[in-house]
């Protein structure tokens, strides 16, 4: 496996940049995060969320102030035709919204998709660039595509995606479990390969414009972010039709520098859509990293809404998600653990089996946090269709537990473990419409939402990636939040 200091040893050193010189080129201008599962938020700090989009919760969200404003699509679990309708009434209702405005508010928009390149692609960005041209008639030359998250151990380098392993060692991200999905897996890691492979061939791989580290920190000898900014908007210039950009990233500098060179790219008039990871939203608007969300930061004024324990809820596969969940039932010695059998969900007894989960959960909330996890192992199937259908009816049965627990004795706090689990959560089982992203609970990943409405008002809720983190992440995350671990 190659190192990462040896694939970044022909590279110039990262330079410095400051996110203020990022935020002073945002304004005027919001981006609408189209998230396909809600953990997006993860990487960035006090901005709203939807999980709804209906013009009126645009209206809200833009009145809000902020650069961006993310939407909770939930593509991911979709198939292709459903997850296209999805984008474009997004697409046209934010639209919408910015025109009953009769501000000169540009919008822009982000298709957030997963660092490990799970998704819908190129269906989605292709999607978003219709609608917006048949919306406004504004073509869009150049899709940015940014899966990088280094936060999380994913970066580029010379083109390919990698993820990190053990010590220096980066693995091609094709080589990892997440490649062999069985909803949208893939076979290559370099991503101008990656794009033809996706699309069919319509975008072959030489003609993806690659911003490599000579590109993103040209200004590094001078120690100056505007050459990199003109070399970077140099390069995508000759962008039109949709060309395919990707773009090199190891460092947080380098999603800023990225940043400064699309944002000379947009004043010069091309027109961008971006199909990127987590934390490039935080370096596109200029925040600043936000450290971790304290205990006390996470009860805001010292009250909470329940006496009972949190409700930790883990629906994620992956083996990080089942290496955390037995590191947290391993040291939370005090907490309850409830398993879901998925085999039980799939037959004719399913909902009289949902009445005793509930039951047992509501139960050991008093005085105890609930641990509710779908059994681990796997239900497998080669269609991808009947995949998405198994993940919709455990989802669906998660949600029922989560709503009917919420109504009858609600949690402490919740955390939802899976990007599919964490969305249906929200939206279904907590009921969420409007939230606030307060900001990450562990070093740049996992984030906390503040929901403003519904019965869920006042309750923590924590948004926790299946596939981020270390395997005690998930025993850090509920140890802040918890009152009996």
């Amino acid at each position: 496996m190659p190192t990462e200091t040896n694939l970044l040893a022909g590279y110039p050193a990262e330079l410095a940049v400051p996110a203020e010189a990022v935020a002073r080129t945002v304004e005027g201008r919001i981006f609408v995060v189209l998230d396909d599962d809600p953990t997006g938020t993860q990487s960035v700090a006090d901005l709203p969320v939807l999980t709804r989009w209906e013009t009126e919760d645009f209206t809200w969200a833009y009145g809000e102030g902020k650069p961006a404003v993310y939407v909770l699509t939930n593509t991911r679990s979709l198939d292709p035709a459903e997850a296209a309708a999805r984008n474009e009434e997004v697409v046209r209702n934010a639209l919408d919204a910015a025109a009953r405005l009769g501000s000169d508010l540009q919008v822009s928009f982000v298709s957030r998709s997963d660092s490990t390149l799970r998704g819908h692609f190129p269906l989605e960005p292709d999607v978003i660039a219709a609608t917006v041209a048949e919306a406004s008639g504004e073509a869009t030359d150049g899709v940015v595509i940014i899966p990088a998250f280094p936060d999380a151990g994913r970066v580029t380098i010379g083109g390919v995606h990698y993820m990190r392993g053990t010590a220096d060692e980066l693995i091609p991200v094709a080589e990892t479990e997440f490649a062999k999905d069985a909803s949208f897996g893939f076979s290559n890691s370099a991503l101008p390969k990656y794009v033809e492979e996706k699309s069919g061939g319509r975008f072959p791989a030489d003609s993806v414009i690659v911003l490599d580290l000579n590109t993103i920190r040209a200004g590094s000898q001078a120690n100056d972010p505007a050459v990199s900014a003109k070399a970077i908007a140099d390069a995508i210039d000759a962008a039109s039709k949709s060309t395919p950009i990707v773009a090199d990233i190891v460092t947080e500098n380098d999603l800023r520098a990225l940043s400064l060179g699309l944002a000379e790219a947009e004043r010069r008039g091309k027109r961008l859509l971006y199909r990127v990871g987590p934390p490039f939203m935080r370096g596109r608007i200029g925040q600043d990293v936000r450290e971790p969300l304290t205990s006390d930061e996470a009860f805001p004024g010292g009250t909470n809404p329940s006496t009972a324990g949190g409700l930790i809820v883990v629906g994620s596969h992956v083996g990080v998600t089942t290496r955390q969940l037995n590191a947290l039932t391993n040291e939370h010695s005090s907490a309850r653990i409830i398993e879901i059998d998925v085999e039980r969900l799939l037959t004719d007894g399913a909902e009289s089996y949902l009445d005793e989960v509930v039951h047992n959960v509501t139960t050991a909330l008093d005085g105890a946090d609930v641990i509710v996890h779908t059994s681990r192992i796997l239900v497998r199937t080669d269609d991808p269709a009947e995949s998405l259908r198994i993940a919709r009816t455990v989802s669906a049965a998660v949600v029922d537990v989560v709503n009917r627990t919420l109504k009858a004795f609600p949690p402490r706090f919740v955390i939802a473990k899976g990007g599919i689990t964490s969305s249906d959560v929200a939206a279904h089982g907590l009921e969420i419409r409007h939230a606030i992203v307060r900001g990450p609970m562990l070093p740049g990943i996992v984030s906390l939402w503040a929901p403003v409405d519904g019965p869920a008002k006042g309750i923590p809720y924590i948004v926790f990636a299946g596939n981020v983190g270390d395997d005690r992440s998930l025993a850090d995350v509920t140890r802040k939040l918890s009152t009996t671990f």
